[in-house]
């Protein structure tokens, strides 16, 4: 019989007092996360949870671990560091639309691009919600907000495609009102080698109240949202008699009724080691087609702190150690 973990979720709870408007999706992540932590073997001292600054970057206070309350948008960065500096620990990055994709977004494409063993949350509310209702980078064109009364002319981002085009290794997608799919998700992050994204749908209350609804919301989400697995055909719909199947380089909506070879259908393959199926997957937006849910992509490749590592030992044994003192004053110093 396989013991069970040595933790339950009240051991990842912290003292502090949770300080979200009432309603927030937050709360539904920060439970799921001390759950799905609480299923591994992994002591609780070698979690470090990073965040920016925004509402979702409360999260460090909240969770009975080690954590860090960052620079705006820095929070990839900073994670960097501690990941090369102690490999052995978790490190989880909890950001936000605004704190990851506007100051920090630099940051986040190079943490994504190098692949550091980090796992990233990137909170989507599409609205800066502590800074009071400001339209973000991922609002609707239109927008209608603080800073843009007459409604937002930005395009807005699309944070999957950002971590596709700097080919994350794991990129995923879930949302604050599915709690199972939500902890089988944050799982999968946990356990991948390398960087994983995952994007979750959050409903800001207060600002930008129910605005995934049309996607996730009990009435719709049979018809709007299409959860992949891995080696499973593209199919949704209440009764699952709709399927996706790619024309070009465009994917298309067939009733499968109508489709007399099942192997036109597209089959999820989050394995691929090229980021074109990925980027199809992130195109399928509403209300032309169904929203995905789940992992889009999970490929393995070396990671930067273990490349890093591996050159450092290499660089000791040809040159030895160093002397900082000798490095700092070499042939290029002058006085003043």
């Amino acid at each position: 019989m396989i013991p069970p973990p040595p933790y339950t979720k009240e051991d990842f709870v912290s003292g502090q007092e949770v300080r979200w408007c009432p309603g927030c999706g937050d709360y539904a992540i920060l439970s799921v996360m001390q759950r799905t932590l609480a299923q591994f073997t992994t002591p609780r001292e070698n979690h470090v949870f990073v965040s920016g600054i925004g509402c979702s970057s409360r999260f460090p206070y909240y969770m009975n671990t080690y954590g860090f309350h960052t620079i705006h948008g820095r929070a990839p960065s900073i994670a960097t560091g501690l990941k090369c500096a102690r490999p052995d620990l978790t490190v989880w990055v909890v950001t936000g639309d605004g704190d990851g994709l506007s100051i920090g977004g630099n940051h986040l494409i190079h943490t994504l691009r190098r692949n550091v063993d980090l796992n990233i949350i990137l909170v989507n509310n599409q609205i800066y919600g502590l800074t009071k209702g400001q339209y973000s980078p991922t609002s609707e064109k239109g927008k209608i907000t603080k800073s843009s009364p007459d409604g937002s002319i930005d395009y807005p981002i699309n944070p999957l495609c950002i971590a596709i085009a700097a080919e994350a290794t794991f990129i995923a997608r879930t949302v604050d009102n599915d709690p199972r799919h939500m902890g089988q998700t944050l799982a999968r992050a946990a356990q991948h080698k390398g960087v994983s994204f995952v994007e979750i749908y959050q409903n800001c209350i207060i600002f930008n109240k129910d605005t995934h609804v049309p996607i996730t919301g009990r009435e719709h989400r049979d018809d709007r949202a299409l959860y992949l697995e891995h080696g499973k055909p593209l199919v949704f719909g209440k009764n699952k008699d709709k399927g996706i199947v790619s024309n070009g380089f465009k994917t298309e909506i067939v009733d499968l009724a109508s489709v007399k070879d099942q192997s036109q259908l597209l089959v999820h393959n989050e394995n691929d080691p090229s980021p074109n199926y990925a980027y199809l997957l992130s195109q399928m937006e509403f209300p032309e087609m169904p929203v995905p849910f789940g992992v889009f992509r999970s490929i393995e490749k070396p990671t930067y702190n273990e490349m890093l590592e591996e050159q450092v030992k290499a660089s000791i044994q040809k040159k030895g150690k160093g002397d900082l003192r000798k490095i700092l004053y070499t042939e290029d110093i002058w006085e003043v």
